[in-house]
């Protein structure tokens, strides 16, 4: 479902994005599409649209993670390679290092060889406890 908000400000007029059949988000929105077609996504953690973490490993999470943004993006009618730039939060450095060629595989699973400008930060702690990685993703659609 995508519902149009319009600012009571002097913001322009943006589609925030919610996959129909995913839980409601409290509090933030999982995507918005501005003027310029392009698409800012809140961060996005490994569960699944249901709020349930189905993987425990950090591969897993990062495959369910990306799913997760390309579903957003695919909302407003765009694909992997429209996403421009992606900030990833991991828990733990020393896990991602360690699973690398894992963390790739999941990767080009979902994103396939595309490969937007990142950064990557190790943070102490997630809101959600379980989880071992959010990324945050922008994405500019073509008009």
């Amino acid at each position: 479902m995508l519902t149009l908000e319009n600012s009571m400000t002097a913001d322009p007029v943006h589609q925030v994005l919610h996959p129909a059949n995913w839980k409601a988000a409290k509090g933030y929105a999982n995507g918005v599409v501005a003027e310029g077609r392009t698409v800012y996504l809140g961060g996005q953690i490994g569960w699944t649209g249901d709020q349930v973490f189905e993987a425990h490993d950090l591969a897993g999470q990062t495959r369910q993670t990306l799913q997760n943004i390309v579903d957003i993006v695919a909302e407003a009618g765009g694909r992997p390679e429209h996403i421009v730039k992606m900030t990833w939060y991991v828990t733990s450095k020393t896990e991602y290092l360690a699973n690398l060629r894992e963390i790739g595989e999941a990767y080009r699973s979902v994103m396939g060889k595309h490969y937007p400008a990142m950064a990557m930060v190790q943070v102490v702690a997630l809101m959600e406890d379980a989880a071992k990685v959010e990324i945050e993703a922008t994405a500019v659609l073509p008009k």
